[in-house]
C-alpha cells in the first residue's frame, strides 16, 4: 500500500473495473485493474467518488466534486487544473492547454503530463485531443477514450461505429 494511502474500493462499469485509492484529504489514484476485489478500505471520500463515477457512467452527471489530494510537479498540477475545467461533452487540443497555462511551446510535455493524470475521468484527460481533433493518446487507450466522449456526446456514436 502507498504510504498515507488509508482508504480504497473498487467500481465495476461498463467501461472496465476501477480501484479509487484516497488520502484523508482526498481521491489520490483511480486506475483500470482487471479485477475487482472483495478486500476494501472504503471511507467517506472513496464512497463519494463510486457515487459520482456511477453517475457519471450513467451520464446524469457532468462534473465532480470530490475532493482530490494529488501529486506532481507544478508542470502536471497547472495542466490537471487547466484540464478540470474543460467542459462535459467537449474537447479541448493539447495545443489550447498549452496556451492555457502561459506556455504555448510545451505541447508535448502537455500531452505528458495529461498523460500522467492520476484520476482520469475526474481530471477529464480524455477529452483533451490533437490539434485537428484527433484522438490521441490515452494512458487506458483511444477507444476507451472515444467510448467516455460518446458517451458524453462529444462526438457521434455512429462516427466511430
Amino acid at each position: 500500500m502507498t504510504p498515507n494511502l488509508h482508504h480504497f474500493e473498487f467500481l465495476e462499469s461498463p467501461f472496465g473495473n476501477w480501484r479509487i485509492e484516497a488520502t484523508e484529504k482526498g481521491i489520490c489514484c483511480i486506475k483500470l485493474v482487471e479485477n475487482v476485489s472483495d478486500e476494501s478500505n472504503p471511507s467517506k471520500i472513496t464512497k463519494q467518488a463510486v457515487k459520482e463515477l456511477k453517475n457519471y457512467f450513467k451520464g446524469t452527471l457532468r462534473r465532480f466534486s470530490v475532493p482530490l489530494d494529488l501529486k506532481g510537479t507544478e508542470f502536471q498540477q497547472k495542466v490537471w487544473k487547466e484540464v478540470s475545467y474543460v467542459e462535459y461533452g467537449s474537447t479541448k487540443s493539447y495545443a489550447f492547454v498549452a496556451n492555457e497555462i502561459g506556455n504555448p511551446e510545451a505541447v508535448r510535455a502537455v500531452g505528458t503530463a495529461n498523460g500522467s493524470n492520476p484520476v482520469p475521468i475526474v481530471i477529464p484527460c480524455h477529452r483533451i485531443v490533437g490539434s485537428n481533433g484527433t484522438l490521441t493518446g490515452y494512458a487506458y487507450g483511444v477507444k476507451l477514450k472515444e467510448e467516455l466522449l460518446k458517451l458524453e456526446g462529444a462526438i457521434p456514436k455512429t462516427l466511430f461505429d
